[in-house]
């Protein structure tokens, strides 16, 4: 009987581009005996792609308790937790078990009464291109004043790495129980990115007399705040689920990754 009964495959934005990688993975399957399947009733899915397809595959299997394993063919990679060319050991290691998983927080956003979950990010962004936006922000609701700037992150850990980290925002190691919340250009030198815990949720309110502000999750629009419309933003119930080999560690990959 093997470790794993059933399992998927989702690939890359371009699937010639990992068709051979696909191949060698349902060769894997059959020899560990593990069923592949387009459902979602899977204890593994195998992802061949980069951060983006990562992010839809974390997304597809929110709250299903799947841990999702990638195999990075992208640019960056971060969260894949099996080098490219390691496709075959890793994979085999995986239908054999030889993994572990990490329970990554994820957020919610409440914008006119509904509710979109994220995995990475929710950002409030000008939606006029080269017009800045006036911000204001509540954490807890405590009046924390407002920010001329481009727009505002706020980043889960595993979304940490990405649109958070190139404007400068923290890392967050996986673990921590908490958000990022980081200024895009702010036109002041008093707006500093801020790591907030669980149960404190961010409350953006869009001050700009003209402009309207974007609000995206995970980079989809979701709605648009006029003037004095907010949206408020917290650490949600739900966790992905991160399926990485036991040596590929946060710090490792750090390490790999930004510090070398």
């Amino acid at each position: 009987m093997p470790s794993l009964e059933r399992a998927t495959i989702m690939v890359h934005g371009r699937p010639d581009l990992v068709a051979d990688a696909r191949e060698t993975v349902e060769r894997l399957a059959a020899e560990a005996g593990v069923e592949l399947t387009d459902g979602e009733d899977v204890d593994l899915a195998i992802v061949l792609g980069g951060d983006g397809t990562m992010l839809r595959a974390l997304k597809r299997f929110l709250g299903r308790n799947v841990p999702v394993l990638g195999v990075n063919f992208g640019r960056v990679g971060f969260l894949a937790g099996v080098p490219r060319d390691q496709l075959e050991s890793g994979v085999r290691r995986a239908f054999d078990g030889d993994f572990v998983t990490f329970e990554l927080p994820t957020l919610e956003a409440e914008l006119g009464g509904e509710r979109h979950p994220a995995v990475n990010d929710v950002v409030a962004a000008s939606a006029s291109t080269g017009r800045m936006v006036e911000l204001g922000w509540m954490i807890a609701g405590e009046d924390l004043g407002s920010v001329p700037c481009d727009g505002l992150i706020c980043s889960t850990p595993s979304g940490s790495t990405a649109y958070n980290l190139s404007n400068g925002g923290p890392v967050l190691v996986w673990g921590l129980d908490a958000m990022a919340i980081t200024f895009v250009a702010p036109h002041s030198l008093h707006a500093r990115p801020l790591v907030v815990p669980r149960s404190s949720d961010l409350e953006v309110t869009n001050l700009s007399a003209k402009t309207g502000v974007s609000v995206l999750a995970d980079g989809q629009r979701i709605g648009e705040l006029s003037t004095g419309d907010k949206v408020t933003v917290g650490l949600a119930e739900q966790r992905s689920l991160l399926a990485t080999l036991p040596e590929a560690t946060f710090v490792r990959r750090y390490r790999e990754t930004f510090a070398s």
